[in-house]
Protein backbone atom coordinates (compact mmCIF):
# COMPACT_ATOMS: atom_id res chain seq x y z
CA UNK A 1 0.00 0.00 0.00
CA UNK A 2 1.67 3.64 -1.20
CA UNK A 3 -1.50 5.33 -0.12
CA UNK A 4 -5.00 5.91 1.51
CA UNK A 5 -7.06 7.12 -0.84
CA UNK A 6 -9.98 8.87 0.80
CA UNK A 7 -12.81 8.72 -2.44
CA UNK A 8 -11.99 4.98 -2.38
CA UNK A 9 -12.27 4.92 1.82
CA UNK A 10 -15.74 6.16 1.44
CA UNK A 11 -17.01 4.42 -1.11
CA UNK A 12 -15.92 1.05 0.23
CA UNK A 13 -17.20 2.48 3.40
CA UNK A 14 -20.39 3.48 2.71
CA UNK A 15 -21.68 0.78 0.13
CA UNK A 16 -20.38 -2.10 2.71
CA UNK A 17 -22.63 -0.42 5.40
CA UNK A 18 -25.37 -0.33 2.77
CA UNK A 19 -25.26 -3.60 1.66
CA UNK A 20 -25.19 -4.90 5.44
CA UNK A 21 -28.86 -3.75 5.90
CA UNK A 22 -32.10 -5.15 4.15
CA UNK A 23 -35.29 -3.04 3.65
CA UNK A 24 -37.19 -4.76 6.37
CA UNK A 25 -34.81 -3.25 8.81
CA UNK A 26 -34.90 -0.19 7.29
CA UNK A 27 -38.62 -0.21 7.71
CA UNK A 28 -39.05 -0.25 3.95
CA UNK A 29 -41.45 -2.08 2.35
CA UNK A 30 -39.38 -5.09 -0.06
CA UNK A 31 -40.84 -4.25 -3.61
CA UNK A 32 -40.06 -7.73 -5.88
CA UNK A 33 -38.40 -10.81 -4.76
CA UNK A 34 -35.35 -11.11 -7.16
CA UNK A 35 -33.09 -7.84 -5.61
CA UNK A 36 -30.07 -7.34 -7.74
CA UNK A 37 -28.29 -5.72 -4.74
CA UNK A 38 -27.25 -6.91 -1.41
CA UNK A 39 -28.98 -4.96 0.84
CA UNK A 40 -30.72 -1.11 0.56
CA UNK A 41 -30.52 0.37 -2.71
CA UNK A 42 -28.80 3.44 -3.41
CA UNK A 43 -32.47 5.41 -3.90
CA UNK A 44 -33.76 3.77 -0.60
CA UNK A 45 -30.20 5.19 1.28
CA UNK A 46 -31.33 8.49 -0.39
CA UNK A 47 -35.24 7.97 0.71
CA UNK A 48 -34.11 7.46 4.56
CA UNK A 49 -31.43 10.35 4.76
CA UNK A 50 -33.52 12.78 2.97
CA UNK A 51 -31.25 13.50 0.35
CA UNK A 52 -31.18 13.26 -3.40
CA UNK A 53 -30.30 10.07 -5.30
CA UNK A 54 -28.42 12.19 -7.08
CA UNK A 55 -26.81 13.74 -4.07
CA UNK A 56 -26.48 10.14 -2.28
CA UNK A 57 -24.66 8.76 -5.51
CA UNK A 58 -22.24 11.20 -5.64
CA UNK A 59 -21.41 10.69 -1.78
CA UNK A 60 -20.86 7.34 -2.44
CA UNK A 61 -19.12 7.57 -5.03
CA UNK A 62 -16.41 9.52 -2.43
CA UNK A 63 -17.36 13.63 -2.14
CA UNK A 64 -18.49 13.82 1.20
CA UNK A 65 -16.40 17.77 0.91
CA UNK A 66 -19.70 19.27 0.93
CA UNK A 67 -21.85 17.50 3.17
CA UNK A 68 -23.52 19.66 6.41
CA UNK A 69 -22.97 17.79 9.59
CA UNK A 70 -27.04 17.54 9.36
CA UNK A 71 -26.57 15.58 6.04
CA UNK A 72 -23.58 13.15 8.19
CA UNK A 73 -26.20 12.45 10.48
CA UNK A 74 -29.16 11.97 8.40
CA UNK A 75 -26.88 9.51 6.64
CA UNK A 76 -25.48 7.93 9.61
CA UNK A 77 -29.22 7.19 11.02
CA UNK A 78 -30.25 6.05 7.99
CA UNK A 79 -26.88 3.44 7.69
CA UNK A 80 -27.52 2.92 11.22
CA UNK A 81 -24.39 3.16 11.98
CA UNK A 82 -22.69 2.98 15.76
CA UNK A 83 -21.25 5.12 17.80
CA UNK A 84 -17.46 4.23 16.12
CA UNK A 85 -18.88 4.14 12.29
CA UNK A 86 -20.52 7.45 13.02
CA UNK A 87 -16.99 8.88 13.89
CA UNK A 88 -15.39 7.51 11.34
CA UNK A 89 -17.73 9.11 8.70
CA UNK A 90 -17.18 12.74 10.31
CA UNK A 91 -13.94 11.87 10.28
CA UNK A 92 -13.56 11.19 6.19
CA UNK A 93 -16.11 14.12 5.77
CA UNK A 94 -13.26 16.30 7.94
CA UNK A 95 -10.83 15.02 5.45
CA UNK A 96 -12.23 15.51 2.57
CA UNK A 97 -12.64 19.01 3.10
CA UNK A 98 -9.04 19.84 3.74
CA UNK A 99 -6.94 20.58 0.53
CA UNK A 100 -4.59 17.09 -0.46
CA UNK A 101 -1.79 17.35 0.27
CA UNK A 102 1.26 14.68 -0.18
CA UNK A 103 2.11 11.78 2.28
CA UNK A 104 3.97 13.28 5.25
CA UNK A 105 6.19 11.60 7.88
CA UNK A 106 4.85 12.55 10.90
CA UNK A 107 7.29 13.56 13.82
CA UNK A 108 8.61 10.90 15.98
CA UNK A 109 5.98 10.02 18.99
CA UNK A 110 7.68 10.37 22.14
CA UNK A 111 6.38 10.51 25.82
CA UNK A 112 7.02 13.31 27.92
CA UNK A 113 9.95 12.82 30.91
CA UNK A 114 6.93 13.72 33.40
CA UNK A 115 4.32 11.26 31.87
CA UNK A 116 6.98 8.28 31.95
CA UNK A 117 7.23 9.16 35.80
CA UNK A 118 3.23 9.06 36.20
CA UNK A 119 3.70 5.04 34.67
CA UNK A 120 6.44 4.56 37.23
CA UNK A 121 4.06 5.95 40.33
CA UNK A 122 1.86 3.30 39.18
CA UNK A 123 3.45 -0.11 41.11
CA UNK A 124 0.37 -2.33 41.10
CA UNK A 125 -0.54 -2.54 38.19
CA UNK A 126 0.47 -2.70 33.75
CA UNK A 127 0.42 0.85 32.46
CA UNK A 128 1.55 1.71 29.49
CA UNK A 129 0.93 4.75 26.35
CA UNK A 130 0.67 3.70 22.90
CA UNK A 131 -0.59 5.82 19.94
CA UNK A 132 -3.34 5.00 17.52
CA UNK A 133 -0.83 2.61 15.63
CA UNK A 134 -0.38 0.50 17.87
CA UNK A 135 3.16 1.37 18.59
CA UNK A 136 3.86 1.17 22.43
CA UNK A 137 6.09 4.63 23.60
CA UNK A 138 6.05 3.78 26.94
CA UNK A 139 5.73 1.08 29.99
CA UNK A 140 6.06 1.28 33.68
CA UNK A 141 8.16 -2.35 35.05
CA UNK A 142 4.44 -4.29 35.15
CA UNK A 143 3.67 -3.61 31.73
CA UNK A 144 7.54 -4.83 30.33
CA UNK A 145 6.68 -7.64 32.17
CA UNK A 146 3.21 -8.46 31.37
CA UNK A 147 3.50 -7.70 27.31
CA UNK A 148 7.43 -9.66 27.10
CA UNK A 149 6.03 -11.93 24.17
CA UNK A 150 5.07 -8.50 22.20
CA UNK A 151 8.22 -6.72 23.63
CA UNK A 152 10.46 -9.79 21.91
CA UNK A 153 10.37 -8.12 19.01
CA UNK A 154 13.56 -6.08 18.42
CA UNK A 155 11.67 -3.62 16.15
CA UNK A 156 11.28 -0.23 18.11
CA UNK A 157 8.78 0.86 18.73
CA UNK A 158 6.91 -2.61 19.60
CA UNK A 159 3.84 -2.78 17.79
CA UNK A 160 0.80 -4.74 19.05
CA UNK A 161 -1.05 -5.23 15.40
CA UNK A 162 2.41 -6.52 14.11
CA UNK A 163 2.60 -8.72 16.72
CA UNK A 164 -0.84 -9.76 16.56
CA UNK A 165 -0.59 -10.53 12.64
CA UNK A 166 2.78 -11.28 12.24
CA UNK A 167 3.50 -13.68 14.62
CA UNK A 168 -0.14 -15.44 14.87
CA UNK A 169 1.49 -18.56 16.71
CA UNK A 170 2.98 -16.55 20.03
CA UNK A 171 0.22 -14.18 19.58
CA UNK A 172 -2.73 -16.89 19.34
CA UNK A 173 -0.96 -18.13 23.19
CA UNK A 174 -0.99 -14.93 24.57
CA UNK A 175 -4.04 -13.28 23.34
CA UNK A 176 -6.63 -15.79 24.86
CA UNK A 177 -9.63 -14.52 22.66
CA UNK A 178 -7.25 -14.11 19.83
CA UNK A 179 -9.98 -13.59 17.18
CA UNK A 180 -11.59 -11.12 18.64
CA UNK A 181 -8.36 -8.85 19.74
CA UNK A 182 -7.66 -9.55 15.99
CA UNK A 183 -10.62 -8.02 14.63
CA UNK A 184 -10.08 -4.94 17.16
CA UNK A 185 -6.83 -4.35 15.83
CA UNK A 186 -7.67 -3.72 12.18
CA UNK A 187 -10.72 -2.32 13.27
CA UNK A 188 -8.70 0.49 15.10
CA UNK A 189 -6.10 0.73 12.47
CA UNK A 190 -9.24 1.31 10.12
CA UNK A 191 -10.59 4.03 12.40
CA UNK A 192 -7.27 5.91 12.64
CA UNK A 193 -6.68 5.99 9.10
CA UNK A 194 -9.77 7.76 9.00
CA UNK A 195 -8.57 10.39 11.60
CA UNK A 196 -4.96 10.87 9.54
CA UNK A 197 -5.31 9.28 5.95
CA UNK A 198 -1.49 11.05 5.35
CA UNK A 199 0.00 9.66 8.34
CA UNK A 200 3.16 7.91 6.72
CA UNK A 201 3.83 5.24 9.23
CA UNK A 202 0.67 4.39 9.36
CA UNK A 203 0.26 3.74 5.54
CA UNK A 204 3.42 1.59 5.79
CA UNK A 205 2.20 -0.77 8.72
CA UNK A 206 -1.29 -1.23 7.28
CA UNK A 207 1.20 -2.24 3.86
CA UNK A 208 3.34 -4.46 5.92
CA UNK A 209 0.35 -6.23 7.08
CA UNK A 210 -1.77 -6.62 4.31
CA UNK A 211 1.35 -7.63 2.42
CA UNK A 212 2.29 -10.44 4.80
CA UNK A 213 -1.23 -11.36 6.29
CA UNK A 214 -4.01 -13.40 4.38
CA UNK A 215 -5.91 -12.39 7.75
CA UNK A 216 -5.34 -9.32 7.74
CA UNK A 217 -6.47 -8.58 4.45
CA UNK A 218 -9.62 -10.24 5.10
CA UNK A 219 -10.03 -8.28 8.38
CA UNK A 220 -9.06 -4.56 6.19
CA UNK A 221 -11.47 -5.10 3.73
CA UNK A 222 -14.70 -5.72 6.21
CA UNK A 223 -14.26 -1.92 6.49
CA UNK A 224 -15.40 -2.44 10.14
CA UNK A 225 -14.14 -0.02 12.63
CA UNK A 226 -13.99 0.42 16.66
CA UNK A 227 -13.00 2.83 19.40
CA UNK A 228 -10.56 2.15 22.33
CA UNK A 229 -12.46 1.41 25.13
CA UNK A 230 -12.61 -0.06 28.87
CA UNK A 231 -13.43 -3.88 29.65
CA UNK A 232 -12.09 -6.93 29.85
CA UNK A 233 -9.00 -8.81 28.33
CA UNK A 234 -7.96 -12.23 28.82
CA UNK A 235 -3.99 -12.92 28.90
CA UNK A 236 -1.78 -15.84 29.19
CA UNK A 237 1.24 -15.05 30.54
CA UNK A 238 3.84 -17.44 30.11
CA UNK A 239 5.13 -17.49 33.78
CA UNK A 240 2.45 -16.64 35.54
CA UNK A 241 -0.15 -18.00 33.20
CA UNK A 242 -3.74 -16.66 32.75
CA UNK A 243 -4.73 -13.25 33.85
CA UNK A 244 -8.43 -11.77 33.65
CA UNK A 245 -7.47 -8.02 33.66
CA UNK A 246 -9.72 -4.72 33.22
CA UNK A 247 -8.85 -2.66 30.81
CA UNK A 248 -9.34 1.24 31.16
CA UNK A 249 -8.31 3.19 28.52
CA UNK A 250 -8.02 7.02 28.00
CA UNK A 251 -7.07 9.42 25.60
CA UNK A 252 -3.93 12.16 27.09
CA UNK A 253 -6.42 15.85 25.92
CA UNK A 254 -2.07 17.02 26.47
CA UNK A 255 -0.82 14.83 23.91
CA UNK A 256 -3.14 14.42 21.02
CA UNK A 257 -3.50 10.91 19.78
CA UNK A 258 -1.68 9.08 22.24
CA UNK A 259 -3.44 6.45 24.97
CA UNK A 260 -2.45 5.68 28.12
CA UNK A 261 -3.37 2.20 29.06
CA UNK A 262 -4.05 0.34 32.83
CA UNK A 263 -4.64 -3.05 33.77
CA UNK A 264 -6.28 -3.92 36.97
CA UNK A 265 -7.71 -7.00 39.28
CA UNK A 266 -9.97 -6.74 41.86
CA UNK A 267 -8.53 -7.86 45.21
CA UNK A 268 -8.54 -11.11 46.51
CA UNK A 269 -9.28 -12.48 42.87
CA UNK A 270 -6.68 -15.04 41.46
CA UNK A 271 -5.96 -12.63 38.90
CA UNK A 272 -4.66 -10.18 41.15
CA UNK A 273 -2.32 -12.80 42.81
CA UNK A 274 -0.88 -13.56 39.23
CA UNK A 275 -0.21 -9.89 38.99
CA UNK A 276 1.73 -9.62 42.53
CA UNK A 277 3.21 -12.87 41.10
CA UNK A 278 4.30 -11.24 38.27
CA UNK A 279 5.77 -8.23 39.96
CA UNK A 280 7.67 -10.57 41.87
CA UNK A 281 9.33 -11.92 38.71
CA UNK A 282 9.96 -8.56 37.05
CA UNK A 283 11.89 -7.43 39.98
CA UNK A 284 13.87 -10.70 39.49
CA UNK A 285 14.57 -10.19 35.88
CA UNK A 286 15.40 -7.15 36.64
CA UNK A 287 18.25 -8.16 39.67
CA UNK A 288 19.89 -10.47 36.95
CA UNK A 289 19.81 -7.77 34.43
CA UNK A 290 22.25 -5.47 36.97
Amino acid sequence: MTKIDLRTEIKEFLSSRRARITPEQAGLPAYGGNRRVKGLRREEVALLAGVSVDYYVRMERGSLAGASDGVLDALASALKLDEAERDHLFHLARQSKTPSSPRRRRPAATVRLALQQVLDAITDAPAWICNGRYDVLATNHLARALYSPVLADPRRPANTARFVYLDPEPAKTFFVDYDQIARDAAAKLRMEAGRNPHDEELIALVGELSTRSELFRQRWASQDVRLHRSGRKRLHHPVVGQLDLDVESMELTTEPGLLLTIYTAPAGTTTADGLALLASWAASQEKLVQ
